[in-house]
């Protein structure tokens, strides 16, 4: 199954789009919730190339490596990847109030369906919120 979640984020594509595929950006706003935190990010942005981001709780409780391969990149437009045996999309469209941002991703069996799109659109929007604030 697949999920979907998304965003309108008011600021210009080229800054959408680089704070999307830039490390230094990923690791200020890639946490579904203030008690986590992404503490580096690698990313070789071509079909092919590997991308790994470490997230930690903030507690040092636990933490992980969200990481895979990229299968396709668009610049500015597009970014599909491949994460274990999972597969994920994400669209850029530029419109009159900003960028839309969506993201598709292939529902795990771990967590809900409600707690998978939660988790995704919490960071989405961490994304959004990081983008306008630093025009």
């Amino acid at each position: 199954m697949k999920i979907t979640v998304e965003t309108t984020v008011h600021a210009p594509i080229g800054r959408v789009w680089q704070a999307y595929t830039t490390p230094d950006d990923i690791v200020q706003w890639n946490a579904a919730s203030d008690d986590w935190h992404t503490t580096k990010s690698s990313i070789d942005l071509r079909a092919g190339g590997a991308f790994s981001s470490r997230m930690e709780a903030k507690d040092g409780s636990f933490g992980f490596d969200f990481a895979g391969t990229y299968t396709n990149v668009v610049p500015n437009r597009l970014i599909e990847y491949s994460f274990g045996d999972r597969e994920a999309k994400i669209e850029f469209t530029e419109k009159p109030e900003g960028v839309g941002v969506r993201v598709s991703f292939d529902a795990e069996s771990t967590h809900s369906i409600e707690q998978q799109q939660a988790g995704w659109q919490a960071i989405l929007d961490n994304f959004a919120r990081h983008v306008e604030e630093r025009q």
